[in-house]
């Protein structure tokens, strides 16, 4: 088992990414303490990975608030002993529109759960990664951060963020024992968010929903989206000793929509 008494932190892990991660990372052995605002839907993914045979806990936390953060690592270290990975997930998309037409509360509101979240959990695990001289932290960066596409400033700005804070902090932490790394996923097309957008996107072009999703993922080599547990299988290598020599990277896990 690739991560074998390993406990791990995953936010956002009441569905589609989160969800696949927190599965695969149980049934390679970690414990997972699964994180996310809605309160039925960590509940369910925690009783499936139990069902399983697996060990997880649940705790309900919005990321971007502080409080809510310093109670989620306290939680995780008080049911498993520590916290060996972290993989910062939590997200929206946010507001579907030019950046002239955003409002303020709206940009903050996405940065908040993206930035902050990422940054907040990272701070809170270090200190006990550096005792050890041992963690991984996987940042959930977009495709988004690296491509340009209208009508999404603030989730690509906030994205764009996770990859600075994670070459900072690999930068800081590699000397101490912790690896930090981002995934950048293309479209997750089975995703509530990613079927959100779509729909919406498609309102503002005027086409249908199948017409807007085979227009873009034709810009993709393998001409398809991606799924949660594709996302999943690379969080598990970047998350596991597999990976012991790679730090400070942001893979793209998009079909070939991207090649920097």
């Amino acid at each position: 088992m690739l991560l074998k008494e390993k406990v791990a932190v995953i936010t956002g892990g009441g569905r589609g990414i989160g969800r696949g991660m927190a599965l695969r990372f149980a049934g390679e052995g970690a414990a997972v303490m699964v994180a996310a605002r809605t309160e039925s839907e960590i509940a369910t993914v925690t009783r499936e990975i139990r069902d399983a045979g697996g060990r997880a806990a649940s705790f309900p936390a919005d990321v971007s608030d502080e409080a809510q953060c310093q109670r989620l690592i306290q939680q995780a270290v008080a049911q498993f002993g520590r916290v060996d990975i972290l993989v910062n997930n939590a997200g929206e998309y946010g507001p579907v529109m030019p950046v002239e037409e955003i409002m303020p509360v709206e940009w903050d509101r996405v940065i908040a759960v993206h930035l902050r979240g990422a940054y907040l959990l990272t701070r809170l695990v270090l200190p006990g990664m550096y005792a050890r001289a041992s963690g991984v932290i996987l940042n959930i960066s977009s495709l988004s951060a690296k491509s340009a596409f209208g009508w999404g400033s603030p989730y690509a700005a906030a994205k764009a963020g996770m990859l600075g804070l994670t070459r900072v902090v690999a930068a800081e932490a590699a000397r101490k024992g912790v690896r930090v790394n981002a995934i950048c996923p293309g479209p997750v097309t089975e995703t509530k968010m990613s079927k959100d957008l779509g729909h919406t996107l498609a309102k503002r072009l005027g086409v249908s929903e199948e017409e807007q999703l085979k227009g873009f993922l034709n810009t993709i080599l393998q001409g398809r989206g991606q799924t949660a547990n594709e996302i999943a299988c690379a969080a598990l290598f970047l998350c596991s000793d597999a990976a012991s020599a790679i730090t400070g990277q942001a893979l793209n896990v998009d079909g070939g929509a991207a090649f920097y």
